[in-house]
């Protein structure tokens, strides 16, 4: 074998031995201490969505989802309990690592308050609720009776893509679709709650509800006092908290029936506008057939 050629292998060589020296399994890994809150859990996905504070060097504080080395804590994590961790980054490739998890202790004195209710059931009766809309008018939920009602929770300042804009884009493709044949189309109504009613006063709404294009006879907005916000994203199980001009925050959305029995409840944001369609389509020919 000649000299060029030798050195040729030797190079090639060099470079498969570099290449693996920065692979995962050789702890070429970074690692950086993280301390936040759980927002969400995503066993389906198998993620945990986290408002996180400052990564320093690595990641300004934000909410995300993050994946768990050990997705046994899948199923012991839960809304608002405190978090801290070790994201490891390798390549392209990152997790959660050496978990400690703090639960905030229940109140005696909330006890059967909204704050604590249990996630309701399909069946359940949606309480009589009472909010304000869009254009400054209170309104309440027995007021759909006859209509299937499609409602989710937002603020229209939330700056995470796939948070309120997704549900806000999602709800807009439904009353597109909702409107597009509106005689073969059931009865439905959507509403998006907010969670930050300080600051989405009614013309604040309308005008969010403007910039989405969305048409009031069939989708509407609300907002209410901090109290009566709370009460109704307490009874679907929905938790938030303000932090700084934010507002962290899981995701509820869910389907009622015509009858204000609740028929769907979705805990993220792994649903998709045709299954929402669907969903409604369903429970209108179910309904229309007892009726």
């Amino acid at each position: 074998m000649s000299f060029s050629r030798i050195r040729f292998v030797a190079l090639i060589f060099a470079l498969l031995l570099a290449v693996a020296c920065v692979t995962p399994s050789t702890g070429f890994q970074q690692r950086y201490p993280i301390k936040g809150k759980v927002v969400s859990v995503d066993k389906r996905g198998a993620t945990v969505s986290i408002a996180h504070e400052e990564i320093p060097g690595y990641m300004d504080a934000m909410t995300m989802p993050f994946d768990l080395k050990d997705r046994r804590l899948l199923d012991q994590l839960a809304e608002g309990d405190r978090i801290q961790a070790t994201l490891v980054v390798a390549g392209l490739r990152s997790w959660l690592e050496e978990v400690v998890v703090t639960r905030e202790t229940v109140d005696p004195s909330s006890i059967g308050k909204a704050e604590t209710w249990v996630e309701p059931k399909p069946g359940d009766e949606v309480p009589d609720f009472k909010l304000v809309d869009q254009n400054g008018k209170r309104f309440s939920f027995h007021q759909y009776r006859g209509r299937i009602v499609v409602l989710t929770f937002i603020y229209t300042r939330c700056p995470l893509p796939d948070y309120c804009p997704l549900m806000t884009d999602n709800f807009a493709q439904i009353e597109k679709a909702l409107t597009s044949e509106p005689e073969s189309n059931p009865k439905a109504h959507l509403l998006s709650i907010t969670v930050d009613p300080e600051y989405d006063t009614p013309k604040v709404l309308r005008d969010y509800a403007a910039a989405h294009s969305a048409d009031s006879a069939r989708w509407g907005f609300a907002t209410g006092s901090k109290d009566e916000v709370k009460q109704v994203a307490a009874y679907f199980g929905l938790q938030y908290w303000p932090d700084g001009d934010q507002i962290v925050h899981g995701l509820r959305t869910a389907i009622v029936g015509a009858d204000g029995k609740l028929v769907k409840l979705y805990r993220g944001n792994e649903w998709k506008p045709e299954e929402i369609i669907s969903e409604v389509r369903n429970v209108a020919a179910a309904q229309s057939k007892t009726s």
